[in-house]
């Protein structure tokens, strides 16, 4: 009786576990972002993120839910790949608007100067399948390297939220951990490893930058940004 009673007790522990993961798998993703969000509504500038990486994240999820066609994997994974591209297209909504409200800006005051410039926006059957599938996994595995190369080439990561990057590794770490507990497709569990390689390149630009300063590079105005699509 006490041997029922302690496996019956095990079970509801081990599907409260299974849950609270399914959970934090689904939407840990989207937390990062959070942070970030809000400081580009507060300052209402987003020169200081890539919009790149949102681009990224799209094309990463959605050819990860294709690759579920030909490759079963885990449902939270699956939801989580949705919720990231209805956070993406969110971020990259707010990122628009806010470009263009800076542009509307800098056109005004344009009138007015004595020497305007124009500006551009730099817009810059089982073989197919696992290939499909690495493709989806090596792009999001490539998520944080536009961010990475954005502040290379400011020589700063002001404007960054350095919030967001902590959660990106603390993510991809978790989600690194779960692919292998949960045996998901080997493509999964390299892209885990390069998230969090590129991830601790960013931190270390963070403490790189801070540490020893950099001259800024000039911008005639924010809208110049090339991170911008």
């Amino acid at each position: 009786m006490d041997d029922e009673i302690l496996d019956q007790s095990m079970h509801v522990v081990h599907q409260l576990v299974s849950w609270i993961a399914s959970v934090a798998i689904i939407f840990g993703g989207v937390v990062p972002y959070i942070p970030q969000y809000r400081d580009i509504r507060r300052t209402q500038n987003a020169e200081g993120f890539s919009t790149y990486v949102c681009l990224v994240l799209l094309v990463a999820n959605i050819l990860r839910i294709l690759f579920r066609f030909g490759h079963y994997f885990e449902t939270p994974l699956l939801w989580q790949s949705i919720i990231m591209i209805i956070t993406m297209l969110i971020m990259l909504n707010l990122c628009t608007n806010v470009h263009v409200a800076t542009e509307l800006n800098t056109k005004r005051r344009s009138f007015t100067a004595t020497d305007s410039k124009d500006e551009e926006i730099k817009v810059p059957k089982r073989l197919f399948v696992e290939s499909l599938g690495f493709l989806a996994v090596f792009t999001e595995a490539m998520l944080g390297t536009p961010q990475l190369y954005c502040n290379y080439q400011n020589k700063s990561t002001e404007g960054m939220s350095i919030k967001m990057v902590l959660m990106w590794t603390s993510g991809d770490s978790f989600k690194t951990v779960y692919f292998l507990l949960t045996q998901a497709p080997m493509q999964f569990w390299i892209c885990g490893l390069l998230q969090v390689c590129v991830d601790i390149a960013i931190l270390f630009q963070v403490y790189y930058y801070s540490r020893y300063p950099q001259k800024p590079i000039s911008h005639t105005t924010h809208t110049t940004s090339a991170k911008a699509l």
